[in-house]
């Protein structure tokens, strides 16, 4: 084997290594509605097929991609099927997936507003556009995160600054030694990364409220706590449960926090874009009076991972704990932040050049289309679903969350294994009022009527096909 030229390729290689990958990408995504769902190839497996041992004398780079592709597709999960529901994994615009590709083409940091002034720019735009169809401050920062866990983050590392600064206390410079405790109050199904964002906050163990059936806090039960509570607090709402897609009373919650001086924030990783929808916005009433907001992009909005949306009004609060400063960067010269300011990292790839393309694309028509067309799909898919002998849709579908079960706990769990293992539609498995449970996460811009029409099928196929353990 003759070593191959390691120095960076001229452009007659450039054009040929893009072009593999543009093939191979093409090839991968031709037809991929009608691809079974499931990876057909285990983690030993697929790392058997790109081998174990990193090689002596390096391979030439349209071979490398080939032996990729051949080796890693059969551990791809198709998650782009307009019938995949599984874990709230929205799928991808080919004009996000097209932005996404120039954004890793140009290959820009965009931490610094007056060096990388183009994807800044859009940015810039990017985050203006979502408040104008969120109906959110239109003074509040907004930064591009990896996903919604740091965009939760983010926004309760603003949230610590504020309510510790208002006691007297500078976190930055004291820390959190000897520091008034910060008392927070969430929901008992608020979602797993708001208690991993805490735990990395050194905020610890929130204070639990009771909620309804459908996991709606009570805003009754969080208005007697708080009235127990003194000193730094912090409330967090949900916009989207991750079972039922429910919403918090959000009028009545923040009434009761803002009469405890609490900073509200949102987590509203998936339905935080039901403000877009004319049929949906009506769940986010009083959403806006909150003080902080996070979200997904990859979700509801339909582009590539990775892009949460952190969301702060207190734009001091937000740019003193996230910003940094130093002889060797270029400081901005104008009264907007620098990119780095409202995020964890001085250095990222320009996540919302995507979510300018994908807006830019569909206007406010088209996102108004997009939210109320994944709602319809989650309302369709839950009357037909429902009408399956054997199988009950346990929640009230307000939004894109369509929760079933069996009769029995063995039967649900059988029930989704088969299903996976037939791979013409993906449900997660989980369990939710001490049952365990099927859980239909509408993502797709594409999941259509047929598209409902064909899991619906897919169900009843894998119940007919099931034992009487099923039934």
């Amino acid at each position: 084997m003759v070593q191959h030229d390691v120095r960076p390729t001229d452009d007659g290689d450039l054009l040929r290594v893009l072009d593999s990958a543009h093939l191979t990408a093409l090839r991968w995504m031709h037809g991929i509605s009608e691809r079974d769902i499931p990876a057909s190839a285990t983690v030993d497996e697929v790392e058997a097929a790109l081998g174990a041992a990193l090689p002596v004398m390096g391979e030439e780079p349209v071979e490398v991609l080939r032996h990729l592709a051949d080796a890693v597709e059969p551990g791809l999960m198709v998650s782009q099927s307009p019938r995949f529901y599984g874990w709230v994994m929205g799928g991808t615009y080919p004009v996000a997936l097209g932005a996404d590709w120039l954004t890793s083409a140009w290959d820009q940091n965009a931490g610094l507003r007056e060096v990388t002034t183009g994807v800044v720019a859009a940015e810039d735009i990017a985050g203006r556009w979502i408040l104008e169809l969120l109906g959110l401050p239109p003074e509040s920062d907004v930064g591009f995160t990896t996903g919604a866990t740091m965009a939760n983050f983010t926004c309760l590392a603003a949230a610590r600054t504020r309510v510790l600064a208002n006691e007297g206390w500078d976190v930055a410079a004291q820390g959190l030694t000897g520091a008034p405790r910060v008392r927070v109050f969430v929901g008992a199904e608020r979602h797993g990364s708001v208690d991993l964002a805490l735990s990395l906050l050194g905020l610890g163990v929130p204070t639990i409220i009771a909620v309804d059936d459908e996991g709606r806090i009570r805003a009754d039960a969080l208005a007697d706590e708080l009235q127990r509570a003194a000193g730094p607090t912090i409330v967090i709402l949900q916009a989207g449960n991750i079972h039922s897609g429910a919403f918090d009373p959000f009028g009545d919650a923040i009434e009761a926090a803002r009469h405890a001086g609490a900073w509200v924030h949102i987590d509203g990783a998936f339905g935080l874009w039901a403000a877009a929808g004319p049929t949906t916005r009506h769940l986010l009433d009083a959403a806006a009076t909150a003080d902080s907001w996070a979200s997904d992009a990859h979700k509801t909005l339909n582009v590539p991972y990775d892009c949460g949306v952190a969301i702060v009004r207190d734009t001091s609060a937000l740019r003193s704990t996230m910003g940094m400063h130093a002889s060797y960067l270029f400081a901005t010269t104008s009264d907007a932040a620098d990119p780095h300011e409202r995020v964890p990292e001085l250095s990222r790839r320009a996540r919302g050049v995507p979510v300018w393309a994908t807006l830019r694309s569909l206007g406010v028509d088209g996102v108004h289309a997009l939210v109320d067309g994944l709602a319809r799909a989650a309302s369709d898919l839950s009357r037909e679903l429902s009408a399956l002998p054997g199988l009950t849709v346990l929640n009230d579908v307000v939004f894109t969350q369509v929760c079933v079960a069996c009769a029995s706990d063995e039967a649900t769990r059988a029930l989704g294994e088969r299903l996976r293992a037939d791979g013409d539609a993906f449900a997660s498995s989980s369990r939710w009022h001490d049952r365990d449970v099927l859980r239909f996460s509408v993502s797709n811009a594409l999941t259509d009527a047929q598209a409902v029409a064909d899991t619906v099928s897919a169900v009843s196929r894998a119940l007919a096909r099931s034992d009487s353990t099923l039934r």
